[in-house]
């Protein structure tokens, strides 16, 4: 009986047992994962190299508390695939531009294998501080603008990275997820492409420099004429079915299918389109395929700053491309040559809003113009303000009274002791021509009409004290004033020869963006670059060559 009672007992226990391994407990990794978790974001947030290092961990460290710090990438004990998944993604971050070791992308791909609880723990921490760094940098660029440049007045708007996280728990698809952080625009997206097309063209060797030598004009033949076609078929600018020398023609020649290539390679690099190869043009043939590469990046940031919508009817001033835009989405209604500041007057980037047309404007001349300028000249001839039809005014206060010039001994006028006010009335030869488009701004800078226009014909215009002048305002304020009734072309131009400042507000407010970019890609997929005039290329570049890819520990 007792024997029969053992056997039984000892059945009862191998069931109970077979039992316990069926159902089995949570792995030893899962229990551990949450304190493991708990003391990698701890250690983490400790060792931080940087401050957004800190903030970051600081928003993971919150994140995982509220939930108890239950993983988002691992399951069980093991990455699940949407932690491979989001490793790909982080790995891909180069197409945008970016660079994959900013979200350790490396360490995260080594990890993936990972079996141990403390790996897995880190795993799940790089995971998703990477995860909140790229949809950051994706939504509002790696630099702050004004940081990196101190003239970028351009105000992006903040990725909440909390929010990021909450998000990705919610998410069912991961590219979808990512993707919407991106500038949603064509302009982001050609660029992407090019950028990947330029890269491939680098796999494959790129290009060598063309020797230096005479300028290169059609009807020549130079073997330098035959490593030019080589460029210009590498890059599209000489289509296959128009090189003659690919049907049997002499590759040293320098034919009119090779002019109209070469004008096009120049449309695509803003410089004069006159068919030969002279210094300016060769010196941009031979930027490195590399140069190329980081200003495409270098562009891909300046985009990620940019508003998705710029507005229905807006003005686009590219100071790199020395060009101005009027654009009706997804329709551009009129290009315009623009002069802009010097390189010692630059032109700040900021955004605004065009309210009203002063016709026959006056002129107040700037302090700075006048005390720098003006007063030399002054000081040579006194007469120089009425030949001129500039007014003086005792000081800039609103009850400046008028002075007569001759009154003042100028010779014990400084630039430190002027107070005078100078305004030049309007009419021929006002320096602020006969229309100005103001947006008023704390710069004091607006688009304005010009006595010299024959600064227009230049390929480079940066001539102005950072005031952008345009070449035809008669034109633009015909589009402008559009929408405002009462003011077609010949109302304008019989305002313009009555010689009266007139005032005329806009029927509805116009969005100005004055903007710096030295590469773009247009609708037709020429790939366009620009000369850094006020080196904001260079600045930027020392803004992102910091890498944030410090340790954790």
């Amino acid at each position: 009986m007792l024997r029969k009672a053992a056997w039984v007992f000892s059945l009862v226990v191998m069931v109970l047992a077979a039992g316990a391994v069926t159902l089995g407990p949570r792995p030893a990794a899962a229990e551990a994962l949450p304190l493991a978790l708990s003391r990698e974001l701890s250690s983490g947030i400790a060792a931080a190299g940087t401050d957004d290092e800190v903030q970051t961990l600081t928003v993971l460290e919150r994140f995982y508390r509220a939930r108890a710090h239950r993983p988002l990438w691992i399951l069980d004990d093991a990455a699940g695939p949407r932690a491979e998944k989001l490793s790909d993604l982080l790995i891909a971050a180069d197409l945008d531009g970016l660079d994959p070791a900013d979200y350790r992308a490396g360490q995260v791909k080594a990890l993936l294998g990972a079996t141990a609880t403390e790996d897995l723990a880190r795993l799940e921490v790089l995971l998703s501080l990477g995860l909140v760094r790229y949809a950051a940098d994706l939504g509002q660029g790696r630099t702050t603008p004004h940081v990196a440049d101190p003239e970028l007045f351009v105000f992006r708007e903040e990725v909440q990275k909390a929010d990021v996280l909450t998000a990705a728990s919610e998410a069912g698809d991961l590219d979808s997820f990512i993707d919407a952080y991106r500038p949603q625009t064509v302009r982001y997206d050609r660029q992407k492409v090019a950028l990947a097309e330029y890269r491939a063209l680098a796999l494959q060797g790129g290009w060598q420099p063309i020797p230096e030598g005479d300028t290169l004009k059609p009807g020549m033949s130079d073997p330098r004429v035959g490593l030019l076609r080589q460029r210009l078929r590498l890059v599209g600018d000489l289509k296959p079915q128009n090189d003659l020398a690919a049907n049997g023609g002499d590759a040293n020649f320098y034919d009119a299918q090779m002019e109209t290539a070469v004008k096009w390679m120049q449309y695509r690099h803003g410089l004069a389109q006159d068919g030969a190869v002279g210094p300016k043009t060769l010196a941009e043939l031979n930027v490195p395929i590399e140069r190329r590469i980081e200003q495409m990046i270098l562009n891909l940031e300046r985009r990620r700053w940019m508003p998705d919508d710029l507005g229905q009817r807006y003005i686009f001033v590219n100071l790199a491309d020395f060009l101005l835009k009027l654009v009706d989405e997804p329709r551009t209604l009129l290009d315009m040559p623009v002069v802009v500041g010097k390189p010692f007057h630059r032109t700040p980037i900021f955004s605004h809003v065009m309210t009203y047309v002063e016709i026959n404007p006056y002129w107040n001349v700037p302090p700075s113009i006048a005390r720098n300028e003006l007063l030399p000249k002054i000081q040579q001839d006194v007469s120089y303000l009425s030949q001129n039809n500039y007014v003086l005014f005792s000081d800039w206060s609103s009850g400046a009274t008028v002075i007569d010039p001759r009154s003042i001994d100028w010779s014990q006028v400084s630039k430190a002791s002027f107070p005078y006010k100078i305004r030049q009335d309007s009419g021929e030869g006002n320096a602020l021509g006969r229309v100005k488009f103001m947006f008023p701004n704390r710069f004091n800078i607006y688009l304005h009409d010009t006595p010299a226009k024959s600064l227009f014909s230049r390929a480079e215009r940066a001539f102005s004290h950072g005031c952008i002048r345009v070449q035809n305002p008669p034109l633009l304020a015909e589009h402008v004033l559009s929408a405002t009734q009462g003011w077609d072309r010949a109302r304008i131009e019989e305002a313009i020869a009555s010689g009266e400042r007139t005032i005329v507000t806009l029927s509805e407010p116009l969005p100005v963006h004055i903007t710096y970019l030295t590469s773009w890609v247009n609708k037709d997929g020429s790939v366009h670059f620009r000369s850094d005039i006020y080196e904001r290329d260079a600045a930027l570049v020392r803004a992102l060559s910091g890498s944030r890819a410090g340790r954790l520990r």
